[in-house]
Order: structure tokens, then sequence, then C-alpha cells
């Protein structure tokens, strides 16, 4: 079949990146590489460190020290910083806030940029992030932009983090997902932005099944060598 492809998934938060690069990675057999995860573990281990979120030489230093591994456990996706199992700290309110604030940083972004195309330049991986297509990657053979309305998005972060058991509230979950849309989109080092070559997927209304399945297709015609769903069909 020759050389394993390589999958970009850009979108901004919630749009449901993570969950849908999980389910493909699952399904053709591929590594998962969460970009945004790593982001997470930097803004965590500098808030224990008691960094300055707008000391982007310190924040630089800290993210090329860290150790970040993702492990599979049963069908969960771990992952440890450090050897410690952060999957659950990192997805708090606070740090996904932190987190645009320290992934704003170029020091931080060369950080980890070397290590994501260290895991992902053999082929075989899914990506997912906020410039996979536009920098990690942008040779990628197969792009996607995953959207959803920030009150979609906003709703369902408030659905997790309620299972979760944590007491939030539905309009300020809301409110903090449109904060990080705009710092995530004025950032002045690699801006959330769709690639120009990407398939765009508006996942309002879809479930995750739909998603994946227009993913799938788009993979398999890659595979055999046509274009697939063209930019703006869904």
């Amino acid at each position: 079949m020759g050389r394993e492809l390589i999958i970009a998934i850009d979108g901004p938060s919630g749009a449901g990146k993570s969950t849908l690069s999980k389910a493909l990675a699952e399904n053709l057999g591929y590594l998962q590489i969460n970009t945004g995860a790593m982001y997470r573990c930097v803004a965590l281990a500098a808030a224990r460190n008691n960094i300055d979120l707008d000391d982007g030489a310190a924040l630089g230093s800290l993210a090329a020290s860290l150790s970040i591994r993702f492990e599979r456990d049963g069908g969960d996706e771990r992952v440890l910083l450090d050897g410690e199992d952060v999957s659950e700290a990192i997805r708090t309110p606070e740090n996904s806030l932190r987190t645009s604030r320290v992934s704003a940083h170029l020091a931080v972004r060369q950080a980890m940029l070397e290590q994501q195309r260290r895991l992902g330049r053999e082929g075989g991986v899914v990506l997912e992030g906020r410039d996979i297509g536009t920098v990690v990657f942008p040779e990628a053979q197969v792009k996607f932009f995953l959207d959803a309305t920030a009150a979609e998005r906003g709703r369902r972060r408030w659905l997790e983090l309620k299972e979760k058991g944590l007491e939030v509230d539905l309009q300020q979950t809301i409110t903090e997902v449109e904060t990080r849309d705009a710092a995530d989109s004025a950032r002045e080092h690699a801006p959330l932005s769709r690639a120009e070559d990407a398939v765009t997927i508006d996942a309002t209304a879809l479930g995750v099944d739909e998603v994946l399945a227009l993913m799938l297709i788009t993979v398999q015609q890659r595979r055999n060598g046509s274009r697939g769903l063209s930019g703006g069909e869904k």
C-alpha cells in the first residue's frame, strides 16, 4: 500500500477534535498525537512552577525540559507529564484558559514543534490541534478543519464538566469558549486558521459517527489517489 498517511485535524476548542482523532486513529490503526494536550501540559507545569504566563523565554525553557508521552489504557488515552498521569488535571477550565496564553509564545511552539514532527514524520499518524495542517505538517496528505458554533461547543464542554461532577455555569462556559477562540485566532504565532486544502466539516448538528464516516470517506479517496470531499462540502 505504500507509505501511510499523515492526517491533520485542526479546529477551535470544543469542536470534537480529540474524540474524532482518537476514533479515526483507532479505525485506521494509526498513532494518535494530541498536540493540544502537549500545550496543556506546559500550561499546567507553568502554573505549578509559578512561571509568569507572559514570560516567553522562561516558558520556552520549561517546555523544552518536559517529558510528555501518550499511552493507551484500554480505550482511554492517558497523558503523562514527567511520568505523572495528568489526563484530568490538564483539562480544567482554568488550565484551558492558561493554555491559550502559553501556546501563543513562539519559544513554546518551537519547543513542541520538533517533538510533534519527530512523532509524525514516518506517517501512519493522526495529529490534532490548531496549526497542524498549516504549520506542523503543511505537507500532510489529508487535512480536516473541524468546526461547530461557539454555543454548541460550549454546551458540549459544559456537559463534559458536569459529568465529571464539577459545578459549572452554561453561559460562563460558552463565554470561556468564545474567549479562547478570540485568543487563538488573534495570537501572533501560528494563529488558528484553516489550511486552504483542508476539508471543512461543520459538526454542529452531526454526531461522532457521522463525522467519522465523512472522514473515512476522504481518507479512502486520498489513498485511492482522488481528492475526496471539497473543502467546503460540510
